[in-house]
């Protein structure tokens, strides 16, 4: 299955200023994604993939570090798109 994901002007940039166990770690979800779909990558559980809620429901996060989220969605039309990598602290959660 093959299944591009698509990555807003908001997260190159974002990746430019992370650092780099944290790209690595996003790029290693994209190309799961891609090659063994989303459904199946959502039970690897290192990732802590949720669904979000409150302003942000229909939108999923993933766990790249404990100081570090992308956001994404699911589209109707086209591939999930990863939408911000958030920095967090430990009082986030």
């Amino acid at each position: 299955m093959i299944t591009q994901v698509a990555l807003s002007r908001q997260v190159e940039k974002d990746l430019e200023r992370v650092p780099a166990h944290i790209k690595v770690k996003l790029l290693s979800w994209v190309e799961a994604v891609e090659n063994d779909g989303l459904e199946k990558v959502r039970k690897i559980p290192s990732y802590h993939d949720e669904p979000l809620k409150g302003s942000r429901i229909g939108q999923r996060s993933i766990r790249l570090s404990l100081s570090y989220r992308a956001i994404y969605e699911v589209r109707s039309e086209g591939p999930p798109r990863i939408i911000e990598i958030q920095e967090v602290t430990k009082h986030d959660y």
